[in-house]
C-alpha cells in the first residue's frame, strides 16, 4: 500500500504511482532523459534496453515511485527501493530539463520521505554521481552526509532528523510560508463562516 495524497506544485502535481498499471509512465520518463541527465541518474550512459529492463524490475520488486506529473506525463521521479539483505533502502531521483528549477526535486524528496516513514524505515541510502551537483545539494538539504568513492557520492539520510531540514527550508522560502499561511487563514474563515451559517439557520 502507498500514500495516495496528491500534492500540487505548479504547473503539475506530485503523487505516488500505482506500479503495475503506471509502469509505462516511469519508463517513458527515464527514456526521455537527455544524455547528461541519464548519465547523472545512472552514473553512466546506458542504452534504452537497459532502462526498459530497469523500469520493469522496479514494478516487480516493490519499489515505490513518486512522480511529478504535468498533463498526464511524468517529468520527474523519485524512487524508493526496498532494502536487500542487510542493506539500507535506497533512493534515486531524476527530473527532466523542462521541469528543473521549479522546486520539483524538493517536492519529490518530501513525498518520498513520507513514504519511507510510512513503511517504518529509519535511514535511507542515496548514491549519485560525483558531478551531479544538483542532486548532491538536494541530498544535503535533507540531511544527507555524502562521501566520495570511485566517482560516486554515497551517503545516508537519518529520517529522525529530516523534519528540521524541512522546517529550515520552509523558513528560507517566504513564498512557500506565505502560501501556507494564506491557506490556513482561508480554512479558518470557512470554519467560522459555516458556524455562523448554522446558527442563523
Amino acid at each position: 500500500m502507498v500514500l495516495q495524497e496528491t500534492v500540487r506544485t505548479a504547473p503539475g502535481y506530485v503523487r505516488t504511482l500505482i506500479q503495475q498499471e503506471e509502469l509505462p509512465l516511469l519508463r517513458d520518463h527515464l527514456l526521455r532523459l537527455d544524455a547528461a541527465s541519464r548519465h547523472d541518474r545512472f552514473n553512466g550512459y546506458l542504452d534504452d534496453s537497459f532502462i526498459e529492463r530497469y523500469a520493469a524490475r522496479c514494478a516487480e520488486d516493490g519499489t515505490v515511485i513518486v512522480a511529478y506529473i504535468v498533463d498526464g506525463v511524468v517529468r520527474g521521479a523519485a524512487e524508493l527501493h526496498p532494502p536487500e539483505d542487510e542493506a539500507l533502502p535506497e533512493v534515486a531521483f531524476s527530473v527532466e530539463a523542462s521541469a528543473r528549477r521549479q522546486g520539483v526535486g524538493t517536492a519529490l524528496f518530501r513525498r518520498l520521505i513520507a513514504e519511507a516513514r510510512w513503511k517504518g524505515y529509519r535511514r535511507l541510502r542515496i548514491t549519485t554521481g560525483a558531478e551531479n551537483h544538483a542532486m548532491r545539494a538536494l541530498a544535503r538539504k535533507f540531511g544527507a552526509h555524502l562521501a566520495f568513492r570511485q566517482g560516486e557520492s554515497t551517503g545516508t539520510i537519518d529520517l529522525a532528523k529530516t523534519p528540521e531540514a524541512e522546517l529550515a527550508d520552509l523558513a528560507a522560502s517566504p513564498f512557500t510560508a506565505g502560501r501556507a499561511l494564506l491557506s490556513l487563514n482561508s480554512t479558518c474563515w470557512k470554519i467560522i463562516s459555516s458556524m455562523y451559517d448554522n446558527r442563523a439557520a
